[in-house]
């Protein structure tokens, strides 16, 4: 740590972050670890989407500390690695504005082809940011695919 701050000192590096996608307990961990010793994170990367709510939770256990202590989030896997996607609950869009509408600095989500990217940059340009009442829907279709966390591989060792 005294070498990335000292890196930050120098002028190297802007910003001092972490990222993690197996637990959100390790996130909390890092963070009340940095609070004890007075350090504060500039951002936090983690996954957030339409299944996470429901296992496991980084939205719920990681994000509202994060935000109360104004740290940057960056929100990835918004459509799991297109995982979540073979649960046939949700559209890519619908999944991407989930994790637009959420209190984030940035929505990162990975393309492996020309028309994911397509896709993904008509799903930007179009987005409005969705209702509570929007995102409660999405969430109530997602809840019974969501509730074992199969979707969401990164989490757990199961491969079903």
């Amino acid at each position: 740590m005294e070498a990335v701050l000292a890196a930050k000192k120098a002028g190297k590096i802007r910003y001092i972050g972490f990222t993690g996608h197996k637990s959100p307990d390790i996130h909390l961990k890092m963070l009340q670890t940095a609070k004890e010793n007075n350090f504060l994170f500039d951002t936090v990367q983690m996954p957030l989407n339409v299944m996470d709510y429901h296992y496991d939770s980084f939205e719920k256990k990681v994000l509202p500390v994060a935000f109360k202590a104004n740290i940057g989030v960056l929100a990835m896997k918004p459509m799991g690695a297109g995982v979540i996607l073979q649960s046939n609950t949700v559209t890519a869009r619908e999944c991407l504005h989930y994790a637009m509408s959420l209190p984030v600095s940035t929505v990162i989500t990975g393309f492996p082809s020309m028309a994911i990217l397509q896709e993904t940059l008509e799903s930007a340009r179009n987005y409005i940011p969705m209702t509570e009442e929007r995102c409660a829907a999405i969430l109530a279709k997602t809840a019974q695919a969501a509730a074992d966390g199969k979707f969401e591989r990164y989490k757990n060792r199961r491969r079903t």
